[in-house]
């Protein structure tokens, strides 16, 4: 598996879910799973790390917006990290009386 942050891997999810990802998108989710502000010195440079290592394709939306879309490889990544929460995270049980 790759070697990515929790805020990495988390874009990566984020992008998986949206339509058509651009950066203000992305941010606004992150910083809704995060309850923080996310600012575009932490943003922008992560979204390019995840572009370089084949994750994500990076293209023009217009002259001034990116959009983001996971590769085929990013894809794989999130499958094999699913499997493997779901092989060592066991749900919790119910509470008494539920």
């Amino acid at each position: 598996m790759q070697d990515l942050t929790a805020f990495q891997r988390d874009m990566l999810y984020v992008v998986a879910g949206l339509d058509e990802p651009y950066g203000l998108e992305i941010k606004g989710k992150m910083e809704e799973y995060y309850d923080v502000e996310v600012n575009h010195g932490r943003l922008y440079p992560n979204l390019d790390i995840l572009a370089e290592r084949d994750l994500l394709k990076k293209g023009k939306h217009d002259e001034r917006t990116n959009e983001y879309e996971v590769t085929e490889k990013g894809r794989r990544f999130l499958d094999q990290r699913s499997a493997w929460e779901q092989q060592h995270h066991q749900p919790a049980a119910p509470a008494q009386g539920d």
